[in-house]
């Protein structure tokens, strides 16, 4: 999978650096001259202006399957997200959102397929930190089709002991993980739940209500 990032700052170095460990390919795309002195082991890095279509065309933008506009400004997130969706047809676009107040601005009508706001996952990652009973929404997927959401099994929870395959979940929802202690449980029918653990859904934002009345009144 061929990925280009746009920006090579502190965030973009880091994201190139972990995906091209994982064995991705990397551009990463950045217009300050001192690009040229950086040396990511199996990233290609170019000195270009990632919101000028030429060079972007150049780079050949459109046989990367993914995109992400990770500069320090929001503005030029947008235009990279834009471009690559609407110039190049890049099947899936990843924004960072610098500015909360910019948040709302990053949906497809920029272009933007998954956007990456810094103070929200904050955010969600203290009230995680802290909320037991409650469902609580780490990241909004396809295009706000479905969110990845947390609830922690408080200790006094009637779905401990409870067979996972012995639960009836809501439509559109399922489990996709069990963290508990150290480990990452994938969930199969015949795991028991514990107090205590964090189970990760995947659900459709109508049927989280639905949701949290399972994990609250079994």
């Amino acid at each position: 999978m061929r990925i280009a990032i746009a920006g090579a700052g502190k965030v973009g170095r880091s994201i190139a650096a972990e995906l091209s460990s994982a064995g991705y390919e990397i551009v990463l795309i950045d217009r300050d001259p001192k690009i040229q002195s950086l040396l990511i082991p199996g990233v290609q890095i170019v000195q270009a202006d990632a919101c000028e279509i030429e060079s972007l065309s150049d780079l050949s933008l459109g046989e990367c399957q993914v995109v992400v506009a990770a500069t320090g400004d929001d503005k030029t997130n947008l235009v990279v997200s834009l471009l690559a969706k609407t110039e190049f047809g890049v099947p899936r676009v990843l924004a960072r959102v610098n500015h909360p107040k910019n948040e709302w601005m990053f949906d497809e009508s920029w272009g933007v397929d998954t956007a990456v706001s810094t103070p929200r996952m904050l955010a969600a990652l203290v009230e995680e930190a802290v909320t037991v009973g409650d469902l609580v929404r780490l990241m909004t997927l396809r295009k706000g089709q479905a969110d990845l959401v947390e609830f922690t099994l408080a200790s006094d929870s009637k779905l401990a002991g409870q067979l996972v395959g012995s639960i009836h979940w809501p439509t559109d929802t399922s489990l996709v993980a069990i963290l508990r202690d150290s480990r990452v449980i994938t969930p199969r029918a015949d795991d028991p739940l514990e107090a205590g653990d964090e189970l990760l859904f995947i659900a459709v934002p109508d049927q989280e209500n639905a949701l949290l009345e399972v994990l609250r009144s079994n």
